[in-house]
């Protein structure tokens, strides 16, 4: 009999299903045994923590208990109670660790392997790795018809990058198909009618793929925005003051993208300026409404955002091209896009926890910007099990040698060690806290320059750094960039091309980057962002509806947050010669070389 059946027998109550011992009697018990005997025990203590509904404890339990001290039919029992409680709790990481014994040398069943695979896949999807996720889950399609997870794998595949999708459309004929019904909803998103033209073509065409029989949920509710497509939007910018240089890039982007769209013969929304330093926003949203407009765009200004934040309701569905200051936004039709480094900082923090490091070092300039960055990368880290081991705030004048010293906590008497083992051509074993595994840089070119030679001059170049997108200058300069090989960083698209494993021509919105890029990197990120703007506007009505889905754009992929937060990832990219590129497969393993506890 599968194990999972003998699990679920127990599962409708909340209490114990047998008159022996109680959990903390059973734990009490186990600190006096040792290895099988004790792992037993404990797995007897998680299982009746689980029944009474005390999820976290049985967690914690079930977690620490080493797997292969357990019999093979005990593991699969410990493997489906952990995985199942784990994933009640949404704690991807030890589902993942409760389903490797999918990999151990056992037997187990059908419907066990089955349970533990869709666990598995759910799992992936929550730690961020969506490609992993959609694999595992179609290939389980695949080998078992299961059509009950078709709501999840198009959930996975919204959040796919174009090649993640073409890496992914050579598994199986399903994941083909899948792959084109996901193209397909980029493609005609904004046009629903259009978009479900396709989608009928497409099932006409494949009428016994997974999908076509049980069309996700997700794509189903699109149908009842039909005809809400957005065809006037009123843009907020201002035409003078501070803002003016970047307000200009951003309309160059809006209006290039326009027309590459009226070139493409896209469905095309009308597009009115408004000037947000003629009037105040009362007036222009009254101007707006009266000459038809569905959605607002802007303003830029972050005061003015801040305003609109503090309103229960807007008089239009607003994208505002800027966050405001509030802890949360009230405004249940406001949307906010801008080009936030916490996002930057957030996503190098799970890169990093991902790749196995848990002990950072952040190398951070000594400001206010500086300190809200690292709050963002702080928070992500330890929500992902990760510890910050050191902290340096540097004075972007000061000198790189000291910063780094005071980063590593190196001691006079390891500057006389290594100067006497330099002297005599020896090595030195390491300059600072083993506890460090990687570096966490914000810092811009010139500075980020100097540091990888300072790490390798205090016997510290093996630890890999993770830096922001402020490291690169927007322009290949092999000669300059030499010293930042092996730095791993995140950028705009746009920005690094060459990190694209299509090269150019893989790059978002095409057309519209080679009409634009001849500008100069600072203005180009502007242009992309207008360009992602006029885009994320069009999906407006979607993303009130909450089938936003991510958008997959020039300033990296975007998703809306529940909060209406615009969420951008970024482009990974890894100097070598001097120049971005693709990061190379299996970086994780760089862990292994890594300075440990």
């Amino acid at each position: 009999m599968a194990v999972s059946a003998m699990l679920l027998a127990g599962c409708a109550g909340q209490s114990p299903i047998s008159s022996g011992p109680g959990a903390q009697a059973l734990l009490a018990q186990a600190e006096q045994q040792q290895g099988k005997q004790a792992s037993s025990t404990r797995l007897r203590a998680a299982d009746i923590l689980a029944r009474s509904g005390d999820n976290a404890q049985a967690i914690n339990i079930a977690a620490d208990i080493d797997p292969t001290t357990l019999d093979p039919q005990q593991r699969i029992q410990w493997a489906l109670l952990l995985s199942r409680v784990a994933l009640e709790q949404q704690d991807g990481w030890n589902t993942i660790l409760a389903t490797s014994v999918l990999d151990d040398d056992i037997q187990i069943s059908d419907d066990d392997q089955r349970t533990l695979r869709k666990r598995r896949g759910r799992a992936l999807g929550m730690v961020g790795e969506p490609l992993a996720s959609s694999q595992t889950l179609i290939a389980l399609q695949v080998d078992t018809d299961d059509l009950s997870i078709n709501d999840t794998v198009w959930e996975q595949l919204t959040r796919l990058s174009p090649d993640q999708l073409n890496q992914l459309a050579s598994a199986s004929a399903t994941a083909s198909g899948w792959v084109k019904l996901a193209r397909l909803q980029r493609r005609y998103g904004s046009d629903i009618e259009q978009m479900f033209d396709a989608i009928n073509s497409w099932s006409d065409a494949n009428p016994q793929h997974p999908a076509a029989r049980q069309m996700p949920q997700g794509i189903l509710d699109l149908r009842e925005l039909s005809g809400q497509e957005v065809r006037k939007i009123a843009v907020f910018l201002p035409e003078s003051g501070p803002l003016k240089r970047v307000a200009q890039a951003i309309r160059e982007g809006i209006e290039a993208r326009h027309r590459s769209a009226i070139d493409d013969a896209e469905a095309t929304p009308q597009l009115s300026f408004f000037d947000t330093t003629s009037a105040d926003l009362k007036t222009l949203y009254a101007r707006a409404t009266m000459e038809g407009a569905q959605v607002v765009l802007g303003p830029l200004d972050k005061d003015l955002v801040s305003q609109l934040e503090t309103q229960d309701n807007l008089p239009l569905p607003t994208l505002a091209l800027n966050y405001g200051t509030h802890d949360s936004n009230r405004a249940r039709n406001l949307f906010q896009y801008g080009l936030s480094a916490e996002d930057e900082a957030r996503q190098v923090a799970q890169r990093a926890r991902l790749d196995g490091h848990r002990g950072a070092a952040a190398l951070i300039p000594d400001n206010a910007w500086g300190q809200r960055v690292y709050e963002a990368f702080r928070e992500r880290f330890e929500q992902d099990g990760g510890d910050i081991v050191s902290i340096e705030r540097y004075n972007p004048k000061g000198a790189v040698s000291s910063a780094v010293k005071d980063l590593l906590s190196v001691s006079s008497q390891d500057q006389a060690r290594m100067k006497a083992a330099k002297t005599k051509g020896s090595k030195y074993g390491r300059a600072h806290s083993g506890k460090i595994d990687m570096i966490f840089l914000l810092a811009l070119p010139s500075y980020a320059r100097q540091v990888p030679p300072m790490l390798d001059f205090y016997y510290a170049s093996n630890l890999p750094i993770y830096a922001t997108s402020h490291v690169y200058e927007g322009t290949p300069q092999p000669r300059q960039d030499g010293d930042l090989n092996d730095v791993d960083f995140v950028d705009i698209p746009w920005e690094v091309p060459e990190a694209s494993s299509g090269g150019t021509a893989s790059l978002p919105d095409v057309d519209t980057y080679r009409a634009l890029s001849d500008a100069s990197p600072s203005m180009l990120k502007l242009n992309a962002m207008g360009v992602d703007a006029y885009r994320l506007a069009q999906r407006v009505p979607l993303m009130l509806a909450g089938a936003g889905g991510e958008l997959f754009g020039a300033t990296g992929s975007l998703y809306p947050r529940h909060d209406g937060r615009i969420q951008r990832t970024l482009q990974w990219a890894e100097f070598r010669e001097g120049v971005p590129r693709p990061p190379l497969k299996g970086t994780d393993s760089r862990t292994a070389n890594a300075y440990t506890p």
